[in-house]
Parts: C-alpha cells; sequence; structure tokens
C-alpha cells in the first residue's frame, strides 16, 4: 500500500463528542466515568471490558486521545446536560453515567460543534515602527505618560481600527484620549464624533475625562443614541408621542397578564423557580424575577429577529408551556397598549436610518465592542462612518446568552481591512496572576498579557468538603486581613450562592452590599459579593471566586431557567464560562482565592495548578 493510502486519523474534539454520546447508547449497561474513559482509548487492562467482551462493540477504541484528555470531555459534557450523573439502586455512592434526552437530541441533530470558535491567530497584530515612535516624540506632550502600543492607538491615522485591550490595558483612557488627540491635533468638530459605549455608569465616566479635556462632544449608549434621534424626528416616525415602558408598566402588565390567565402567583413562583431560590428569596422578589425573565424571552425573539413561536415544544423545563403562555399573552397585551421597549429603541431607529435617515459623522468610537449584537452592528453599518475605532477584549466576551455575538470582534479586521493594535500591558495585576490569566484563557489564541509590576504570589486554591466550609473559610479570611472592606470582592456564579453567603456574613459582623443584576452600587466599608457578570471592568485588592467546581464552571443551574427555554444554538456556551471565568480572576489586584467543595473545574488547567 502506497503512503497517500494509508488513512491518517486527525483529532478533532469538535465532533469526537458524539462518540461519547454514542457509546452510552451501545454499552448494554450503566458505567462511570473510568469504565467509559478507558472503553473509549482501547484499554484492555479493564477487567469489566474484558469480561463484557466490551472490545467487540464499534466505539470501543474510537478516540485517540490521552485518558486524562477523555475524562475532560465527559465533564465538558456532564456540564453541558448531555450526560448524567446518578447513583445506582445498590449503592448511592456509585455514580453512574447515563445519557440525557438533550444528548438523545444532540445525536439526532448535532449542534454543539457548530458553534466553536473558528477565528482563532485570526488578527495580523500592528507593530510599533520606527516612523510611529518619530511620531511619538514629535508629540510627547500629549502621550508622555502612555506605553507604545496605547500611543499608537491614540494617534493611528488609519480609518478603521480594532484596539484589542487586555483586562486592566487603559482601554476608557485610550478611546478618551485618542478623542482629545482628534480634536486637539487634527482639528477634527467635535460635532463630528460619535463615542457610543453600554452603559449609563460607562456613558457618565467616559463624560467626565472629556469634560476634565475641556471637550465636548457626542457619547452615547446605543440605546441613548437611538432614543434621542426618535425624539427628535417623532412625529415622522410615530405620527404621536410614543412612550418607553417604565419599570412600572411591565409590573401592572404582567400582575394583569396572570390574572387574564387565571394564574396565581404563587403557583407560578412555586413551579418555575428552584427549592435554593425559594428557600433565600422572598415571593416579591421571585416575583420580580419571574416578570424579568418572562420580558427577557420576549425581547430574545426581537434581537434575533425571529417571530414568536411555542419555544416549550423543545425544551426540558417543567414550566416551559407554562411559561410559553404567559409570554404569548403578555405579547399581546404589550403590542395592544403600543409601549416600547429598549430593543424597540434600537429597531425603530435601524428602520428609520434605512430610509437614508442616518445621521452623519466623521468618527465613531465604539467602546466593549466584544459585546455588540447583530442590531448594534446593523447601526454602525448604517452610520456609514469614514473612520471608526472599536475598542474591545476577545477575553471578555461573556454576554453571548442576551444577544451578543464574539464573531463579530473577531471578524472585524476582515470584514474592515482594519488595522489590529494590541493593548497587552496589564496594569492591575501583579505578574503572577497575570501569568494564570494567560493560561486560563490560552486556547483563545490571542497575545499574553505581560504585567507592569512584579508582587507577590498570593494565589490559593482551596477544596473544602461542602459550601458551608467555603463561606466559613472566606469570612474567616476577611476578618483577618488587613485589606479595607470595599478593596475585596467575593464572586459568585449565581445569586443563589450571594443570598447564602450573605447569611454566614451577617453571623460574622461583616459589612457588606450585594451586586447583582438589580443593584450595582459599591459602598464605602463594605465588601461587595457579586455575580460575576456584575462586576466586569472592576478591579479589587482581594478577590475570592467561590464555587469553582464543575457544578458552577460551567454554570449548570441559572438563576434565570428561561435562558435554557429558548433555543440558542448561535454561540459557544462553554466557551463563554470559561470567559466568565477569565474575567473573574482577572479582577484581583494582588490576592486571589479560588474555593471549591466537590470536583474543581476543568478551567483551572494543569499549568494554572502548578502556579498555585
Amino acid at each position: 500500500m502506497s503512503d497517500d493510502l494509508i488513512p491518517v486519523y486527525s483529532k478533532d474534539d469538535s465532533k469526537d463528542y458524539l462518540k461519547i454520546l454514542k457509546s452510552l447508547n451501545e454499552i448494554p449497561f450503566p458505567v462511570g466515568k473510568k469504565l467509559l474513559a478507558d472503553f473509549l482509548t482501547g484499554s484492555y487492562s479493564n477487567k469489566s471490558i474484558t469480561k463484557n467482551d466490551l472490545f467487540d462493540l464499534h466505539n470501543f477504541n474510537s478516540l485517540r486521545y490521552e485518558r486524562e484528555e477523555v475524562m475532560n470531555l465527559i465533564k465538558k459534557l456532564i456540564a453541558q446536560g448531555l450526560i448524567d450523573v446518578s447513583g445506582t439502586r445498590k449503592n448511592k455512592f456509585w455514580k453512574v453515567l447515563s445519557i440525557t434526552r438533550k444528548g438523545q437530541q444532540e445525536l439526532q441533530e448535532p449542534s454543539l460543534y457548530k458553534n466553536k470558535i473558528k477565528n482563532k491567530l485570526g488578527f495580523d497584530i500592528s507593530e510599533v515602527s520606527e516612523e510611529d515612535r518619530r511620531k511619538f516624540s514629535e508629540m510627547e506632550s500629549l502621550l508622555d505618560k502612555y506605553n507604545d502600543d496605547q500611543k499608537k492607538a491614540i494617534i493611528s491615522d488609519s480609518d478603521k481600527i480594532l484596539c484589542i485591550a487586555g483586562a486592566g490595558s487603559g482601554k476608557t483612557t485610550v478611546l478618551t484620549k485618542r478623542i482629545e488627540f482628534l480634536v486637539k491635533y487634527r482639528g477634527i468638530d467635535p460635532k463630528e464624533i460619535l463615542a457610543i459605549t453600554f452603559t449609563r455608569k460607562a456613558r457618565e465616566e467616559m463624560m467626565k475625562r472629556l469634560r476634565g479635556m475641556k471637550i465636548n462632544t457626542n457619547v452615547e449608549t446605543f440605546n441613548s443614541f437611538c432614543e434621542k434621534t426618535l425624539r427628535k424626528n417623532e412625529r415622522e416616525i410615530y405620527g404621536e408621542k410614543k412612550d418607553i415602558e417604565s419599570y412600572k408598566d411591565k409590573i401592572q402588565m404582567f400582575r394583569a397578564t396572570l390574572e387574564e390567565l387565571n394564574i396565581e402567583i404563587e403557583n407560578a413562583i412555586d413551579k418555575y423557580f428552584s427549592y435554593k431560590q425559594k428557600e433565600y428569596n422572598d415571593n416579591e422578589r421571585l416575583f420580580k424575577m419571574l416578570m424579568k425573565d418572562c420580558f427577557f424571552i420576549l425581547e430574545y425573539f426581537k434581537r434575533q429577529g425571529q417571530d414568536f413561536y411555542d419555544f416549550s415544544k423543545d425544551c426540558y423545563e417543567d414550566s416551559a408551556e407554562m411559561i410559553y403562555k404567559i409570554c404569548k399573552k403578555l405579547k399581546e397585551n404589550r403590542e395592544r397598549k403600543g409601549m416600547r421597549s429598549f430593543n424597540d429603541q434600537i429597531i425603530d431607529a435601524i428602520h428609520f436610518f434605512k430610509k437614508g435617515n442616518a445621521p452623519k459623522f466623521e468618527h465613531v468610537l465604539v467602546d466593549e465592542y466584544q459585546d455588540v449584537n447583530s442590531m448594534q452592528v446593523e447601526i454602525l453599518n448604517l452610520l456609514k462612518p469614514k473612520n471608526l475605532f472599536c475598542v474591545g477584549d476577545p477575553r471578555q466576551s461573556i454576554f453571548g446568552w442576551r444577544g451578543s455575538d464574539i464573531n463579530y470582534i473577531l471578524n472585524f479586521q476582515k470584514k474592515h481591512n482594519a488595522e489590529v493594535i494590541s493593548l497587552e500591558k496589564n496594569y492591575r495585576s501583579n505578574s503572577y496572576l497575570v501569568k494564570l490569566m494567560n493560561f486560563c484563557i490560552k486556547d483563545l489564541g490571542l497575545p499574553d498579557l505581560e504585567s507592569s509590576f512584579r508582587g507577590d504570589r498570593l494565589i490559593d486554591l482551596k477544596e473544602f468538603d461542602d459550601e458551608v466550609g467555603e463561606f466559613e473559610f472566606v469570612a474567616e479570611k476577611i476578618k483577618e486581613t488587613n485589606v479595607r472592606n470595599e478593596k475585596i470582592f467575593v464572586l459568585a456564579r449565581t445569586n443563589r450562592q450571594l443570598k447564602e453567603l450573605a447569611i454566614l456574613m451577617d453571623k460574622y459582623g461583616i459589612p457588606y452590599v450585594i451586586r447583582s443584576d438589580e443593584n450595582d452600587s459599591l459602598r464605602k466599608g463594605r465588601v461587595a459579593l457579586s455575580t460575576i457578570h456584575s462586576i466586569k471592568g472592576m478591579e479589587a485588592e482581594l478577590v475570592f471566586v467561590i464555587g469553582c467546581n464543575n457544578k458552577n464552571f460551567p454554570c449548570k443551574a441559572s438563576d434565570h431557567p428561561v435562558i435554557d427555554m429558548v433555543k440558542r444554538e448561535d454561540y459557544d456556551n462553554e466557551a463563554e464560562e470559561k470567559r466568565l471565568f477569565y474575567v473573574a480572576i482577572s479582577r484581583a489586584k494582588r490576592q486571589l482565592y479560588m474555593t471549591y467543595s466537590g470536583e474543581a473545574t476543568y478551567f483551572i488547567n494543569q499549568n494554572m495548578k502548578d502556579m498555585l
């Protein structure tokens, strides 16, 4: 046989996970993780394989991986709900695996492999040239405080620029400084500049910095920009005044909807939420969470540009049928009242701009570009700015569950033929923490970050028998540390963990504030207990990341079950969960504790463990 006819095996875990699921269907009795891994890697040393002639089965020895790699793949499928782990009737401590309904559906219609990011290492990063350095020296009064990559981003002459700004690399500083450069050194009229960010708080911070530079320009969120345009052209667009629905409007409409459907609030809460959620939240809070989740579904369909359909037929949640009925009636009532949501602001602005009414700006600058969704990108496309400067970090793209798409930042250079400048100097965390962060997100294929100072190796991973042990450790460490309370974060994957931790903090007399989706405040003299999504962009001297196990990273149970009710095959959930873990550990400036009970998350890889 000639060499070119010899089949070559190509390792491809994007589809090989299907062989694991097929094996669970093929093996005629329940198996544990170790036996399944031995079966897939063709290990004859396992007596169960030889005793039961499992080597004759089709998927025996079907994966050419190291055994540890296969074990990690199995853990990932468990975390994603495709494989279930349960005790046996004879021995509840002996855990066996079984394929779930979701796993069977995945075998019929594979979708996970389609979501893997295919654009790794896709950036051609611009280097600092001698010509750049000559320009830097000419503008020393403007640039003397900044490193060379920051200087290049501030003064580059390219019309399309993507600035990949790693954690703690000064992205907002660079963006506002570039506006100062455009106005004071290029003579651009501030009215010809539009800066867009995502939150009101980020907008206020940017405006404050620009006021300090004596610059008055257009700084907006996507929603405030669209709303100003709609208000200015209200008669032409709507023919009448049309308000955005308030929080009070939502509450009234939701209560009325439940009454129309003869659904008791208490029954809806009981059916929708888990036992743990009901234990640590009162009915008023649970009602508001349920309301928010139902509106989330309506907005999800809007953002996706999809017609509303009966999502409950494709869902395994027991409450899915009830939620669908509520959402269907809620949608009808909302349309009848003619109220607008925040997504309607953008949708209506898009329709208006498509008629040739888009305002003109010579320069558009966008912050947090890794978080854009399809509607926001369409707004930018319709503005057609000659100069587009976008800042973002693919490592911190964590909002795919609500419509953001990491591929917009990954594909930016190719789409716009843009210059890509990478900010790799981290000014937040010490060298050991930065090294840990780099190991965590290595497979994304972006350049490693560099630390600006050494510091001490104050990183620890602690195992406990249960969550109570974790929480007690956290409380005791906070009591004994010299770090001030307001410089301490305790980060969790879910609100449920924060509620349980808060009870213990009260017991220890530790002042705290819970920072979650409905509360974004920080207070002097108080430790911040926060979900990771809510703390993005912030930093603390001492950070605890609790619950670092395979139940929470990637997360198996959400505070918001609706997230699993609508079909979301347009992003890679596991990769986003790893980026979320990266965001958590990258908040720490000096000291980091990661705690867990059960089995540690596989996001903490061997290189990270070697640093501890």
